[in-house]
Order: structure tokens, then sequence, then C-alpha cells
């Protein structure tokens, strides 16, 4: 609260101009819960531990960035105070850490909440708060669509852009193809495959099976068996890191050859490729928005050149090679730049607009020609892919940043 002593002398006139100019100072100085002179209050919920724990090493890295902007001095000298709880990718175990954060905790945002059923589950609960939902750690449509939900943004691209660039790579490539499919049985499934079926248009008697699973299921095996017995000689597996891992093993296992496409989702080199196995994982084509951060192409990249640096003072036993390391750092980068754009206005309203207020902001790690834009009707704020290709022990990427709006057809 800011005192106002006038010396005794002031005119009136004098004083008014004073009081005026106090008055203004203080109106641009605002808070919500979780703001103040000294700190920043940012929630987080993560699978630390679970059948997608996997993940949640984007959770350390985004508390190690944070950690890093606090030494350098903060958000126009606020320190960041990053809270980050385990959901174990658990629905229910999600809302009773949102209502912790914002009830307990008094966060004045939730960041990059991470997984599809765990940001459904607390998706109205923050919006009916008036909370921001603030560069969600999944791809779904639900999680950009502003009419509906205008307290939640995305970060990721949308698991339907992802579909239908896998559709426009097959009808250029391989248009004779005999597609099959396995999805997790929720929205990261559901929505690539409906994306795939959208960029297919008239060829969509490409797709021979599909075959959904249950993230609970402690094998998918039998899924693999009955896709190899459909004749297929394509197989896209929209699949979480556990699974992924599984697919990959068990196709080569079987001595089958098909065109393999893995999600997005699951192109970690350190959490799927390798403990699937380099040998199984050659030629494994997927599509992704960063920089692969074991492939050396970058050594000389200047974003780069930061992320390694970060990584060596701030998580030296992280893995370059981790897709989730290279995630976590570029969405706290955003996260940061939002807080910067809101200056002394803290408020969460603010926040919002902020977020959607990027401007071709470009994070370290982002791939050329990727770059985040965002209004108040676009809350996705990254919509580009490329496609690669695994090779060796890392990811080559090939051909054009590919938007993934409209069809393929």
């Amino acid at each position: 609260m800011i005192a106002l002593r006038f010396p005794v002398a002031t005119s009136p006139a004098a004083a008014l101009l004073l009081l005026a100019a106090a008055t203004c100072a203080n109106a641009e100085t605002r808070y919500d819960p979780g703001a103040s002179d000294t700190e920043i209050k940012i929630g987080n919920i993560m699978p630390y531990s679970g059948p997608a724990s996997a993940y949640a090493v984007a959770g350390t890295i985004e508390a190690a960035y944070f950690q890093m902007i606090n030494d350098q001095g903060g958000i126009n000298g606020r320190k960041i105070n990053f809270i980050s709880y385990d959901d174990a990718y658990n629905p229910a175990k999600a809302v009773e850490q949102a209502r912790r954060l914002v009830e307990s905790d008094e966060v004045l945002a939730i960041f990059n909440p991470l997984g599809t059923p765990s940001n459904t589950a607390i998706q109205k609960y923050l919006n009916a708060r008036h909370v921001p939902q603030l560069f969600v750690g999944a791809g779904s449509e639900n999680f950009g669509n502003p009419s509906s939900f205008p307290w939640t943004m995305g970060w990721q691209p949308p698991y339907r852009s992802e579909g239908r660039i896998y559709a426009r790579y097959l009808l250029a490539q391989k248009p004779e193809a005999r597609i099959a499919v396995l999805y997790q049985n929720d929205d990261l499934g559901k929505e690539v495959l409906k994306g795939l079926k959208e960029g297919l248009g008239a060829r969509l008697s490409m797709i021979v099976r599909e075959e959904s699973y249950e993230i609970a299921e402690p094998t998918i095996d039998s899924h693999i068996l009955n896709l190899k017995a459909s004749g297929a000689d394509t197989v896209l597996s929209v699949t979480t890191p556990k699974s992924a891992v599984q697919s990959i093993r068990k196709v080569a296992e079987l001595g089958w050859k098909p065109l393999y496409i893995q999600s997005y989702a699951s192109a970690s080199v350190n959490s799927v490729m390798k403990p699937a196995g380099f040998d199984n994982a050659q030629g494994i084509l997927s599509a992704y928005y960063a920089k692969d951060g074991a492939d050396p192409q970058w050594d000389e990249d200047e974003g780069m050149k930061r992320f390694t640096a970060f990584l060596a003072r701030y998580a030296p036993t992280a893995s370059r090679s981790d897709i989730s390391v290279v995630y976590g750092y570029g969405a706290a980068q955003a996260m940061v730049q939002v807080l910067r754009q809101a200056g002394d206005n803290l408020t969460r309203a603010n926040l919002m607009k902020q977020a959607a207020s990027l401007r071709n902001f470009t994070p370290d790690t982002v791939l050329p020609g990727v770059t985040i834009n965002t209004s108040a009707t676009d809350f996705f704020p990254i919509e580009q892919l490329q496609m690669m290709r695994f090779e060796g022990s890392q990811w080559t990427t090939f051909g054009p940043v590919i938007d993934g709006g409209g069809s393929a057809d």
C-alpha cells in the first residue's frame, strides 16, 4: 500500500498533481491471488508417477528454468514460486491437485499441466474459477477453444493437425498404403485418428484396421497381432511411452516390416526409442516442431547453445536426447515471455490477454520456420510440424515445415 505524504508548503494544485501521479502509478500495479511485489506463484501438475511418468522430466526442467530466471533477478524484480504436484496421470488426482493449487496455495495460474485426461478433468473447474490453465501439455482441440473455455490455452500442435500431416505424407509418398492404426482410447488417440481421416478424405479406404487400447492395459501385444493380421503395410501408433515401446518391440519381434509412424506424443529418443531398441526403431517416422537436442546439426545454433548451457548449470543429469527435456525448456521460456509482457498488471485476466498476444515468438528450441502466434481467437500457439525419420540414434528432419490446418486432399 502506498502512503501519501504532502509537504506542508505544497500548494493545492501541486498536491493534486502529486495525488494524480500516485493514483496512476498505483493503478499500473495490479495483483490477483498468487502475485505480489516480490513473488509470482505458478502451479503445475505432472505425472511424476504412473503410466505416463516418462513425461514428468518436463516439470523438472521447468522448475530449473524458473530457478535460472530467479537467479537472474526474476520477472520485473519478482521471483517465480513454482509449485508442482504429482497426479500419477489420474484425472481424479488431477482435480484434487488443481483445487489444492487454487484454494490452498493460491497460485496466479496453472501452467503446462500435462496429459489429456488430467486436463480434461480440471478444465471446467479452472474456467469456472477464472484461473488460467495456460500452455496445456496436451493437443486436444478442447484446449484451444476460447469461445467455450476462455481460461484454457494449449501449447503443442493440435492432435488433429498431426493426423492431417501424416495423411498428406502418405498420399504423396505411399498412395496405395494399407494403414493400420493403434490408438489410445482418449482424446489423444481419437483426435489424431480423426485428423488422419480428414486428411485422407476420399481415400479413407486406405485405413484397413483400427485398434484402440486403454492406458491401464498391461500389454498391447494382442492389438499388434490384430493389426498385422489385417494385411496392413503401414502402421500409425498413437500411444503414450510405455505402449509405444511395447508396440515397436512387438512389431520387430514378429518380423513385420511396415512403414511405421509414431505420433509425436511418444517420439522421445530417451524414453521410447532407446528402451524399444535402436535396431528396432530404424526408419520410424514422426513429426515434431522442436529441435532434437542430441542432433549435432544444432551444435552451432545460438538457441541450442543457450539450451545446452542451461542444462550444464541447472539440469546436468538431464538427457539432451529426451524430447520432454526440450519440451519443458520451450514451454517455460514462453511462460516467462507472457509474464514479462504482463509487466506490473499481474491479474489472471491480463495473463490470458498477454498469452493471446504472442507475435512471432520463437523459443530457443523450435525448428527454423516455426513461430508462435496467438490471438483472442487462436489459442494454439504452435500449429506447425516437420516430418522426421529415426536414423542411428537420433531423428533427422526432412521436407518443409507444414501447417496442419485444412485437409490433405
